[in-house]
């Protein structure tokens, strides 16, 4: 049986998680606790589980340090339920890089609804969690106050972009590909599966980590540009337009696709009638299967198109699915990737 440990000041989150993992008979509740001084206590009665769900902010230690401590020890899964999703907290970004496999808005009030509302989204995640490749590295970790070197291609207009995909587990993979890139890199274009207003922290922060790249969150109408990386949007359908010889970025708010807004098929599928040969296309870790179809599609129109491996994968679900349909040419680890785009 699965065991999964419940970390929230809060007894009604608790009490809900423990009713919902009452109900799924392969995972079972191995204990609660309101902080995690408390929870480390009673680990030497009842041991460590398969899963941790964790909020942020809680008395005598908050889930950051929580975070860090168990990974120190015992790299464990974790998914974090906090009030700070919709702020967009900047310690909610700190916790996904940290290596964090998910994360759930708990509301301010009227908790009990989310456990209603979204009860079979929970199961999903604590299904997909559990199962999780959870590869804490912290070397690849770069402190902040990096001095930027001077880019002068960010001010060229990108001839070739790199496409790159991903969702759960990718905001770690990002940081590690994105800081290890050579200077003057070819133009890159994400589209990464996170909450709306997560979008703007992720790129503010990885900015601050790449010494060689520009990063932001892309706006409708950017020129594409090389040495920079554009994230796309939390809530917006993402597409690249070629226009006299330039690429440009624009942001669409249709429906959802294969679930997601933004979505990678959206976004592959642009770069397969905008870029064609012109476009590199790597989908990376995640669970579902958005971004096979369109990834097939960019190698069809010309593209050389990559997955994530296994073994780097936190989850193995969106590549193995692209992998299956033939939408990519190999399989990669992270360093192979990452050598990929700096030959590009």
């Amino acid at each position: 049986m699965t065991k999964v440990f419940v970390i929230d000041d809060s007894l009604t989150v608790r009490n809900g998680f423990k009713n919902l993992i009452e109900q799924m008979d392969d995972i079972v509740l191995l204990g609660e606790a309101e902080n995690p001084i408390d929870a480390i206590k009673k680990f030497s009665e009842v041991g460590l589980p398969d899963l941790f769900i964790l909020d942020i902010e809680m008395p005598k230690m908050d889930g950051l340090t929580f975070l860090k401590k168990i990974n120190s020890q015992r790299p464990t899964p974790v998914i974090i339920c906090s009030t700070l999703v919709g702020a967009g907290s900047n310690k909610l970004i700190e916790s996904l890089r940290l290596g964090a496999i998910d994360i759930i808005e708990k509301p301010k009030s009227n908790v009990n609804k989310l456990f209603i509302t979204y009860k079979e989204e929970l199961i999903a995640k604590i299904r997909v969690a559990v199962n999780a490749n959870n590869n804490y590295r912290d070397e690849v970790f770069v402190e902040n106050n990096v001095i930027k070197k001077n880019n002068n291609n960010s001010q060229i207009q990108a001839a070739k972009i790199i496409a790159i995909g991903s969702s759960t587990g990718g905001v770690q993979v990002l940081e590690e590909i994105f800081t290890h890139l050579d200077l003057n890199h070819q133009a890159i274009v994400v589209v990464q599966h996170i909450p709306r207003s997560f979008s703007s922290s992720l790129a503010k922060r990885l900015n601050e980590l790449c010494e060689n790249s520009l990063v932001k969150e892309a706006e409708d109408g950017d020129i594409v540009m090389m040495g920079t990386i554009y994230i796309a949007p939390g809530g917006v359908h993402l597409e690249v337009e070629k226009r006299d010889r330039k690429y440009f970025i624009r942001l669409k708010y249709f429906p959802k696709v294969n679930s997601h807004r933004p979505s990678i098929n959206v976004f592959f599928n642009s770069i397969s009638k905008s870029a064609r040969t012109n476009a590199i296309g790597f989908l990376l870790t995640g669970m579902g299967n958005d971004g096979a179809k369109g990834l097939k599609n960019m190698l069809d129109s010309g593209a050389n198109t990559y997955v994530q491996n296994k073994q780097t994968s936190v989850v193995y679900g969106m590549a193995k699915i692209a992998w299956d349909m033939g939408s990519a040419k190999e399989e990669l680890s992270i360093y192979e990737i990452i050598k990929a785009i700096n030959k590009y």
